[in-house]
């Protein structure tokens, strides 16, 4: 349990560029003191103590104001960004890597018992005030869009927008490499989609297509000059950072005096 509560806080530096530091984010993130108290109570729950896991679970709730359940399954590496608002239920499932926003809600849509809330599976990203409801599932890698309400089962890698959610588009590679650069650099589109019209999302996948384009010519230009025989000194690329963007190329020819 500690292992994945250390992983709910590093997971925070990836999707947070606003994160500064390990004491910053364990002392001032609502989200992650929201799920180190849910891995607490579903222990208590699990082992049968559910009065005592309910206490905890409501005194989260009135600490960082995100109700989840004690009962609900949650993955790795799960971040709640803000978080005010959030409501998960008590049968929903939430996968490894998955990321909510503020008001989002993961309801039932009946008042008899068993599986009633969704299931969330890996890497699945929901926008602020969205409402996934009922025993649905949303696979691997799909994206909500902001104040979608969801009520049906979506394939892979689809983004869903509007009231009720419909499937807009089956996220490409190219929209995959997008988000690898856009992680990397911070930039986040709270789960929007380019249906969605906003000048300055589509400037900055522009300006991802271009930095994917260039490291790709430079790749091919370095492995051209290795075989023709040229001498190359090669260093590691810098890591992208929020404050200093800066991508060296992974190779530099080396100086010679003639």
């Amino acid at each position: 349990m500690f292992q994945r509560i250390k992983e709910d806080i590093n997971c925070v530096f990836d999707r947070d560029p606003a994160a500064r530091n390990h004491f910053d984010v364990l002392t001032t993130y609502p989200g992650v003191h929201a799920i180190i108290f849910h891995r607490f109570s579903h222990v208590l729950w699990e082992n049968g103590f559910k009065w005592l896991a309910r206490i905890l679970s409501n005194f989260a709730r009135f600490f960082t104001g995100i109700e989840i359940h004690p009962a609900a399954t949650i993955g790795r590496r799960f971040f709640i960004d803000h978080g005010m608002g959030v409501v998960i239920g008590e049968t929903a499932e939430v996968g490894d890597d998955c990321t909510m926003y503020h008001g989002v809600t993961l309801g039932g849509t009946t008042w008899n018992k068993g599986k009633r809330h969704p299931t969330l599976e890996n890497d699945v990203v929901v926008g602020a005030g969205a409402k996934i409801l009922g025993p649905i599932t949303l696979s691997s890698g799909v994206r909500v869009g902001s104040n979608a309400v969801v009520v049906k089962d979506a394939p892979e890698n689809m983004t869903i927008i509007g009231i009720p959610g419909r499937e807009v588009q089956r996220r490409t590679n190219q929209q995959k490499k997008r988000e690898d650069i856009a992680k990397k650099m911070g930039f986040d589109a709270y789960g929007a989609t380019q249906d969605m019209p906003d000048p300055v999302s589509n400037a900055m996948h522009r300006m991802l297509d271009h930095i994917h384009l260039m490291d790709e010519k430079m790749e091919r230009m370095c492995v051209e000059m290795r075989r023709l025989g040229s001498t190359m000194q090669e260093e590691p690329l810098p890591e992208i950072t929020v404050s200093g963007i800066d991508k060296e190329p992974s190779c530099d020819s080396s100086d010679s005096n003639d």
